[in-house]
């Protein structure tokens, strides 16, 4: 039988319903509770005449009843579809009306968002706000107007069971199809490596849109751990949830972890329960990363991967974490791929790339996504036929396997011929003791065609200038590379999973200019 989100609830529901499934504040859901609720959610979208593979929009920040819809779903075999709640109200109506949602479920904070965007829904045949709604009806009243029945609606591997919108860092969001197959390849196998068992108490932090938010959480209850879920990311909370909780396991992103951190006495707290931490999706500096791991004393695990390859296909585990000695160097590596992950490095042309070898970074396994919803020429530029996906990421392996992504292929500048990748230098910039995070673009020149910018946000009380910076990196980097200019600000936009948006920086300066490469 292929593994699927109605199969992990009636397992562990089977198994202990009794226990503590998911903790969110002051209330705690068993796993009976949420067996029956989820039912509950899945006769309601029968009854709403949803079929096999129709879609439910969820649009609310982390809490227990996304996985009431997104299980309830998985039960009925129809396909959750979690919208950014960041995105303004006219970027959510055009996630719901391309994936043709026919129900919609928002929560209270975005009750003004519906009301904007409602009249430029187009499939949506039913709204149902938590909390209630003048116009719509209570989620709870929808809920338990209906029998605690499971239907059991058969599903296959290759069905979908998630669609997560990409961030849409270069263009309009895009529906990323996860199927059962993918999700089951991977949820049920990393567990382990990851320190997670039955008595596991996973911490929830990261946006429940996406795959490090929803995936996260799925390897643990996949294990029939105790979820703990925070509605959202408020540094000194989660410290103090940690502790009070006494988790074991957790994901953060590096701007998590640099946040962490940086709140008071964060090092002097308890962290024993600690088995790991899972942190990846954005480039982490060597400082914030072994100043984390000096706060949280416990194994650290670097991963790689993207919404399309449904999370993390490569791992650097706690055991390459070596901060000193010449094996330090791996800390700047994403690790090795999983065993039934297969990677390659190409250039341009086709060719396979040479050990330490600049390329685009290609990857093949079962967890690769279906394909873009509704996109099939997106699709077919990404996926081929073979089942290569382009992750439209540059790096290279060096002789053992190991990954190091040097940078997007789309960031990479080209100043006068010669190939700059912004990472390289961002790492040489981040280790400047007045740079507090920094991001590096291409911009028009003249006589080069392009040229590097450093954009700056300094640490409090810093004074550096332009200069001190240029300078800094002229005694690190080749000339070619060093920034002709930079700019200081107050914080760089990021997108939820906290990759710096280096398309919103490049674009006020590409203005009137065609961006060329040869």
């Amino acid at each position: 039988m292929a593994w699927s989100l109605g199969g992990v609830i009636r397992e562990h529901a089977r198994k202990h319903g009794d226990r503590a499934m998911i903790t969110y504040g002051t209330r705690t859901i068993t796993w009976a509770e949420m067996d029956a609720r989820s039912s509950r959610v899945a006769q309601a979208l029968l009854a709403a005449g949803l079929r096999e593979q129709s879609r439910v929009a969820f649009l609310d920040k982390n809490g227990p009843e996304y996985f009431e819809v997104l299980l309830g779903g998985g039960k009925a075999n129809i396909v959750n579809v979690a919208v950014n709640w960041r995105l303004t109200p006219a970027e959510m109506a055009y996630v719901i009306n391309d994936a043709g949602a026919r129900v919609l479920v928002v929560g209270p904070d975005f009750v003004g968002h519906l009301d904007e965007m409602e009249p430029t829904l187009k499939s949506v045949e039913r709204i149902v706000v938590i909390g209630g709604h003048p116009r719509h009806e209570d989620y709870e009243t929808w809920v338990m107007r209906h029998p605690a029945t499971d239907p059991e609606r058969p599903v296959a591997a290759t069905d979908v069971a998630m669609q997560l919108y990409t961030s849409g860092t270069t263009g309009l969001p895009k529906g990323a199809m996860l199927t059962n197959a993918s999700l089951g390849t991977l949820l049920p196998h990393v567990g382990p490596w990851w320190q997670f068992d039955e008595s596991s108490v996973n911490l929830v932090c990261m946006p429940l849109f996406h795959i490090g938010g929803s995936g996260w959480a799925l390897v643990g209850m996949g294990v029939g751990g105790h979820t703990i879920l925070c509605r959202e990311f408020v540094p000194a909370e989660i410290l103090t949830t940690l502790e009070r909780h006494q988790v074991t396991n957790a994901l953060f992103v590096p701007a998590m972890l640099q946040f962490l951190t940086m709140v008071p006495g964060a090092a002097d707290r308890d962290y024993r329960a600690l088995r790991s931490i899972v942190y990846g999706a954005s480039p982490i500096t060597n400082e914030v990363l072994v100043r984390s791991m000096h706060t949280f004393r416990c194994p650290f695990v670097q991963v790689y991967g993207l919404t399309e390859t449904t999370g993390a296909i490569t791992q650097l585990p706690a055991s390459d974490h070596t901060v000193e000695g010449p094996r330090a160097r791996l800390l700047r590596s994403a690790g090795r791929p999983f065993p039934w992950v297969e990677l390659r490095i190409v250039e341009p042309g086709g060719r396979t790339c040479a050990p330490g070898e600049v390329g685009e970074v290609w990857t093949r396994s079962v967890q690769n996504f279906k394909g873009y919803w509704g996109r099939e020429e997106e699709t077919t530029r990404t996926l081929g036929a073979d089942g290569w996906l382009r992750t439209g990421d540059a790096g290279y392996l060096d002789e053992e396997g190991y990954l190091f992504l040097t940078d997007r292929v789309k960031d990479m500048i080209i100043s006068g011929g010669e190939n700059v990748y912004p990472a390289e230098v961002e790492n040489a910039l981040s280790d400047h003791p007045a740079v507090a995070d920094v991001a590096v673009i291409g911009v028009p020149d003249e006589r080069w065609g392009e040229t590097v910018k450093a954009v700056i946000v300094r640490r409090p009380g810093a004074t550096v200038e332009a200069a001190d910076v240029m300078a800094f990196a002229r005694e690190r980097l080749a000339h070619f590379k060093c920034p002709t200019s930079v700019d200081f600000v107050d914080s760089l936009p990021r997108n939820p999973s906290g990759k710096i948006l280096k398309r919103a920086l490049r674009e006020p300066y590409w203005q009137g200019h065609a961006r060329r490469i040869n």
